[in-house]
Order: C-alpha cells, then structure tokens, then sequence
C-alpha cells in the first residue's frame, strides 16, 4: 500500500498486463440480458449491445465487462442454493447471447479490453478462446468449482467477487454489525484467494471486488464503502461495482415522494459512492455511465495525488 491508499501494480491478463493504482480504471458494463435491473433488454439484440460497447469505449472505458445472465435479487443465479437445480441461464444460452458481441467488439476494436461476467467454466473457456481478457466472477470461484482451472489454465485476468449466499437467500440475510460485516467480506475474499491458488491462478491476476448489494442489506453497503481500503490487506487491488445500485435508490427515497429513487434517478448517487469508493482504494469502477464516471474519477484521482 503507497500513501494513495491503494496498490500500484501490474494486473495480468490473458495477452497483456495493465498498470493499477496511478488512475482510475473505468469499467464499462454492457448487459446482453432481458432481465437485468439496471437496463435489461435495452441491449438484448446483439448489434444494439456491440453499438453499446463501442460508445462506451469512446467515452472513455479503459475496459468493458459483458454479461449474459443477471444475477439481480431473486434470480437462480448458480442454481438454487441446496438443491439440484439447473441456473435460469444454460452456458449454452449465456454463450449464444454473448459471443456475436464479444466478437463484434473486437471485429471493430481489436485493441478493446474485454471482461466477461460468468461464473460458469464453460462459458469462460468460450470466451477467452474468443477473445476476452478476463473474466468476472461474482461467486469468487464457488459456484462453479471448474472456473479456477480454467483461468489458471488460459492465464487470463480475474475478479473475484464476495457474494454473501446466491440472489434467492439475499433478501432473508441477517442484517451484521460492521465489524461483523467486514471480517465476513474479508473471509470470504481470503477463501477465494485460497481457491485460486490451490487452482494455478497467480496472484498477479487477481483483482477483488467487495461485492456491494450481493447479499448486502441496504446500510450494510454503506459500512463496506467506508472501510473498503481495510481490505487491501488482502494483498490485492479493488475494484468497486455501486452503479445504480438499490441500496442508492433507497437512500434518495425522501427526495422521490418516499418511494425508492428509480434506476434512471441513481445516476448522480452513482457517481458520489464512485468517488468514496476511489478514496477508500479502488483501482478500478464498474459503471453503466462512463462519461461521467471518467471525470469524477479524474477529480478523485487529483485528490489522492495531493495526499501528503
């Protein structure tokens, strides 16, 4: 850790590595699904999605990040939790969603930095042998025990997500104290570490994420945000993904007639938690609205410099 409060080192992907920690990455999301919460079924067709991605690379997203299956509250992402059941999305469906866009991305940018949000190791053998860099995992390797071969295999970058049960169990979750909170995230992080080694995985591909709003009750992701630079003790650089999330919406809720803030009036929310969670060490934000994005963390990335 330098006195920026966050990590500066290379992060290594499948063909190149990126330097984190002198600036703000923005991560720019395209989702390819029907159902999303934030803009679901917007960019279901795929030309529509490739279009997307390439605004976004012109607004400013150092890398993308597409998904195929949503993991909202509620949704049988990974199957339901102790039981056999099959995930509301086959690899085979998530792959048929998601590789014409992916390709096309890369047809017209072949430079474009490409992550790909599964959790499953076959989708993620697809796409790294079509192309992407990296892949996000919202399970941290544990829902599909097959993933960490895989990406230690190919050599291609990680995120490793901390999700607190699967989206079915999210809204049943015991509300914690923060220091409860923190030792879980923290645990759970570490434990996905230990996956990724035991696999092949090297640190050096390794990016975290604290996993805001999965599993999280609403004010929990607040005592997250406030002590997310803890977690670089882990040893690892952040990345941070609070775009238009309901914990947001709930605190504007005075603003909106008591009523949640909709999807659509979280967008300047989104930008305030962007730059706390910079302050606090993220090396890399996950948002739907890169423009703005790519300035706030600009300022926020001119304050840190000024840190003694």
């Amino acid at each position: 850790m330098t006195a920026l409060t966050r990590m500066i080192c290379p992060w290594r992907l499948r063909t190149r590595a990126l330097e984190l920690g002198r600036r703000t990455l923005v991560m720019g999301v395209v989702n390819i699904t029907p159902d999303s919460f934030s803009d679901g079924g917007f960019f279901f067709d795929s030309a529509a999605a490739v279009a997307h991605a390439l605004a976004l690379l012109d607004e400013g997203a150092d890398l993308l990040d597409l998904g195929a299956e949503s993991t909202r509250p509620g949704s049988r992402a990974g199957g339901a939790a102790g039981t056999s059941a099959a995930p509301a999305v086959s690899a085979e469906e998530e792959q048929a969603r998601l590789l014409p866009v992916l390709e096309g991305i890369l047809k017209a940018r072949a430079e474009a930095i490409v992550s790909v949000d599964t959790y499953k190791a076959a989708t993620a053998r697809a796409a790294l042998a079509a192309g992407a860099e990296i892949i996000n995992d919202v399970s941290g390797f544990f829902w599909d025990f097959g993933l960490a071969p895989v990406c230690a295999e190919v050599g291609c970058g990680v995120v490793l997500m901390h999700t607190r049960g699967r989206p079915e169990e999210w809204r049943a979750q015991p509300q914690l104290e923060p220091d409860e909170l923190l030792a879980e995230v923290r645990a759970g992080l570490s434990a996905s570490l230990s996956t990724a080694a035991a696999a092949g995985v090297g640190a050096e591909a390794i990016v975290l994420d604290p996993g805001y709003g999965f599993g999280k009750r609403l004010d929990e992701n607040y005592a997250l945000l406030a002590r997310q630079a803890e977690l670089l003790a882990l040893g690892r650089p952040l990345l941070a993904g609070l775009s238009r999330k309901s914990f947001l919406g709930r605190t504007l809720a005075p603003l909106h007639g008591g009523q949640d803030a909709p999807v659509e009036a979280r967008e300047t929310a989104s930008v305030a938690a962007l730059v706390a969670a910079i302050l606090q060490g993220a090396s890399i934000v996950r948002v739907h609205s890169v423009r703005a994005a790519v300035e706030a963390a600009r300022i926020a990335d001119a304050v840190l410099a000024a840190r003694p």
